[in-house]
């Protein structure tokens, strides 16, 4: 096995395993490794992608897929696929009937109720990351500010503010 493809499934693996609250709590840890570890990819084409896989229909995890053609064409396609998704499907196999069982019991209770927090700040460090590597000039910062405050707002769609950004960046760049 080629050992770029092994260092894929290997990162891919560890971060499938620790992906608690969702795939964007672990982006920071994924551009660690694939950005600063491996040196896959610059931290502004980490960014690019992420902004791609988010456009894209679908699951919000569509980054690993690209990062693994990126990295490798399609066999790293396939690899950090299997690696990310199997893993943790697995493991959540297995445990969803001792999970539900114990729905009412104090530990899970106390248990679900401690990752809310850290699921949250997990995503906003996941957020600050992708700001830092995509606000390469004030403008492209300012478009940042300008989005994150529309999505602040309940009433705005995702795709108002999207559309907001791209005018907004035609204009300005």
């Amino acid at each position: 096995m080629n050992i770029v493809l092994l260092n894929l499934a290997l990162v891919f693996i560890e971060l499938s395993v620790l992906a608690f609250g969702g795939g964007n709590a672990i982006l920071p840890e994924m551009k660690h490794q694939v950005v600063d570890v491996h040196h896959w990819m610059t931290a502004q084409e980490f960014s690019a992608m992420f902004a791609m896989s988010q456009a894209a229909p679908g699951p919000n995890m569509m980054i690993v897929p690209l990062i693994g053609w990126h990295v490798a064409g399609m066999a790293g396609l396939l690899v950090t696929s299997l690696a990310k998704f199997v893993p943790s499907s697995l493991i959540t196999m297995a445990t969803v009937q001792y999970w539900e069982r114990y729905k009412h019991h104090n530990v899970r209770i106390q248990f679900e109720k401690a990752l809310k927090p850290i699921t949250v700040s997990l995503v906003m460090v996941s957020a600050v990351i992708i700001s830092e590597s995509s606000a390469q000039n004030y403008w492209l910062a300012a478009i940042i500010l300008l989005t994150a405050s529309m999505s602040f707002f309940k009433n705005i769609h995702p795709l108002w503010v999207m559309v907001t950004g791209a005018l907004t960046a035609i204009v300005l760049l």
